[in-house]
């Protein structure tokens, strides 16, 4: 027999056949977009840890967007990315199909957004904003929208703040525009705390936490049937189980899964186990080792210091484990918060944010 196309998809960003635990973000995304100006749900923001999913649903709400007629645009937060946005909007706008709701563009004069000029004694060189503005008055002429999603925001980035600044502006002004961003814990409260764009704070904020076993084991069984397999109850209680909750493993799982019973119409326990144990390999020297690879010695004996505690830990007792004051730990704790590896919770205790990084840590120590 053929056999089926594997369909998982164990690569960063791309949108899954079926999105675990997500359902009534994208609900009201969905709404968002049939809605229009006016609902509080077009300016988001999606925080989580590396491995919670945070690309893969920014291309998911892209997708649901562009269902409602809205034009969709991504990018990741860099220098440059203001032009990218210009650019690929025309470049969407230029092929734009016809939508479910009819919608549609049939041609922008490209030439004329990007060399706009007045008729003054010398030539007006127009900047973001005016080719913008330009922009969304061909759009608006077909009651399309624009989503504009950036990835791993961070306030560092002068662009980041001003395509936030103007955006606000084009909200103000009317325009039919939504901003959906994505980014890590830390770098997100940075953004949102900086003062030359304090209105974020009313944005919406979506925390992607582990996802539920039973939407796990839900969208891990609809995963597989969806390309033809079978999985037996044991074997799937075993996959969620392993899974831990997050996104990314539960793809890696399936993927290894699905390779192991390659020949087989149902997938059985001992498919799962050796799909289990190859993701969890692939996890640790594909994402695991290379992230532990990046961090200082001071880092490491910072994570280590936080192996003592059974979940959360407290700064005063990793410096004290440390050998070193409060000061001298806070800076390692900044530094692994910027970098995405622990999280500080709302009531200040720490803890891991990479997945299974933790049991990962505790492996290497307990060798060394």
């Amino acid at each position: 027999m053929t056999a089926a196309r594997n369909p998982f998809t164990p690569t960063f960003g791309v949108v899954p056949p079926v999105m675990a635990g997500r359902d009534e973000l994208l609900m009201r995304m969905r709404s968002a977009f049939e809605n229009g100006l006016g609902d509080p749900n077009l300016s988001t923001i999606i925080i989580g840890a590396r491995g919670t999913g945070k690309t893969a649903l920014l291309s998911c709400i892209a997708d649901e967007a562009q269902q409602a007629g809205w034009l969709a645009v991504n990018v990741v937060a860099s220098e440059g990315m203001l032009e990218d946005i210009l650019q690929r909007a025309m470049e969407s706008a230029s092929e734009i199909a016809p939508s479910d709701s009819g919608r549609h563009i049939t041609g922008i004069d490209l030439a004329q957004i990007i060399g706009i000029q007045w008729e003054t004694d010398k030539p007006y060189e127009a900047n973001w904003r005016t080719r913008m503005n330009a922009l969304f008055a061909e759009l608006a002429s077909h009651d399309v929208g624009l989503l504009v999603t950036v990835d791993e925001v961070k306030a560092s980035i002068d662009e980041m703040l001003q395509l936030v600044s103007t955006y606000q502006l084009f909200v103000r002004e009317g325009k039919k525009v939504a901003l959906v961003m994505a980014g890590l814990p830390k770098h997100v409260s940075s953004l949102v705390s900086n003062q030359d764009v304090s209105f974020l704070r009313r944005s919406r904020q979506h925390y992607l936490s582990r996802i539920g076993i039973a939407d796990v084991k839900s969208a891990f069984a609809r995963t597989v049937e969806s390309a033809g397999k079978t999985i037996c109850a044991e074997a799937l209680q075993l996959a969620a189980d392993s899974i831990g909750g997050f996104p990314y493993m539960m793809q890696l799982v399936g993927y290894f899964t699905w390779l192991e019973a390659f020949e087989s119409l149902s997938i059985n326990l001992e498919h799962v186990k050796r799909g289990v144990q190859l993701a969890r390999e692939d996890l640790d020297s594909g994402v695991l080792n290379a992230t532990y690879r990046e961090l200082s010695e001071g880092d490491r004996t910072f994570l280590r210091a936080m192996l003592a505690d059974a979940e959360t830990s407290r700064l005063a007792n990793v410096a004290r484990r440390m050998g070193k004051p409060n000061g001298y730990a806070s800076t390692y704790k900044s530094r692994l918060a910027d970098q995405g590896i622990i999280e500080e919770l709302p009531d200040g205790s720490l803890a891991f944010a990479i997945p299974f990084f933790r049991e990962y840590v505790e492996r290497i120590s307990a060798e060394q």
